[in-house]
């Protein structure tokens, strides 16, 4: 049990305690030791946080320059995503990924051993993923991926959902900055659903923002503007910006999607909803008012809150036909 124990520490998790103790240390200096233990966590977070954009912006723009897919006259401004996506990094990411996450996970953690149970992880289920670290953080980023792919799908099939979902589908000239478009209240279910997955699958609290952060940059690519390729076998291991981009085709608006995952397409494969192959060019949805494409933060918050309204009335209709019928 000791052992296990040391190697489930890893090396990534020493490391990042170590630099945390070190800002501490700074912000103490500071004057500010009554509040430097979270400021912190939220200062490393956050730039970690940053870094991945950074990443993204630089690894996004060099492939859309270097392959494109396709071109526009006139550009349509990406203001509101960037800005949206330097609030995410810096301060929802730190809020949600780290700290609301740790707390629930110590919550849930003390109440099964309050009941005498042990708490559920896939360490605990495979004692071997004790001495691989990087095997555990993959399997725990494939569960993720599994449960998103499902938040995904759902989110096509519920009309209510869709519409706000659809501020992300509106966009028709899809970019890597085109992952950063989404309705604040998709993002809270996402969080949600996330949270719950990972504190039932026992994930770690420094290891569940960098499995956030992962899940983003591969989604940030997959939305790039490129006729870049994986080949007949990368495509099946990692979402491309092809395979992605048939998400977000003209016709494949609403419940006629398919390409649901967000980084691997194994579940896309597993549960009949992959299209390999299509070269779809044209992206958005026919069906969103102009101002999600064109307007401003608030304008497309707005527009996405009032298709929700518009889609749920729609959906309560429906039924109440069904029901008479």
């Amino acid at each position: 049990m000791v052992l296990s124990a040391i190697h489930t520490q890893s090396i990534g998790a020493i490391g990042v305690d170590c630099i945390v103790s070190s800002l501490q240390s700074l912000l103490e200096s500071a004057g500010l030791k009554q509040y430097s233990r979270a400021a912190s966590l939220w200062l490393f977070f956050a730039g970690c946080g940053v870094l991945e954009l950074c990443i993204s912006i630089t690894l996004g723009k060099f492939i859309e320059w270097w392959r494109p897919l396709t071109s526009w006259t006139r550009r349509n401004s990406v203001a509101a995503d960037v800005t949206y996506a330097i609030f995410v990094r810096t301060v929802l990411f730190p809020l949600v990924a780290y700290f609301e996450f740790d707390w629930l996970r110590r919550g849930y953690e003390a109440f099964l051993l309050g009941h005498s149970i042990h708490p559920p992880s896939l360490v605990s289920l495979f004692p071997g993923l004790a001495w691989w670290p990087a095997l555990a953080f993959l399997a725990n980023f494939a569960l993720l991926d599994l449960a998103d792919y499902w938040k995904h799908r759902l989110s096509h099939r519920y009309g209510w959902w869709y519409g706000i979902h659809s501020l992300h589908h509106a966009e028709d000239q899809m970019t890597f900055w085109s992952d950063e478009r989404s309705h604040v209240l998709e993002d809270a279910i996402t969080y949600v659903w996330l949270i719950a997955v990972g504190v039932a699958i026992g994930v770690p609290s420094f290891q569940f923002p960098f499995l956030i952060l992962c899940l983003r940059f591969v989604g940030s690519l997959a939305h790039s503007n490129t006729r870049i390729d994986y080949g007949w076998l990368g495509e099946r291991i990692l979402i491309s910006p092809r395979f992605h981009r048939t998400h977000h085709a003209l016709k494949a608006a609403g419940r006629r999607s398919c390409n649901f995952g967000t980084a691997l397409p194994w579940w896309d494969m597993a549960f009949g909803t992959a299209r390999f192959g299509d070269n779809t060019i044209e992206t958005g949805d026919a069906g969103a008012e102009v101002v999600m494409v064109s307007g401003s933060w608030g304008q497309q918050q707005a527009a996405g809150f009032r298709r929700m309204l518009r889609l749920a009335h729609r959906g309560r209709k429906s039924k109440v036909v069904r029901t008479a019928q």
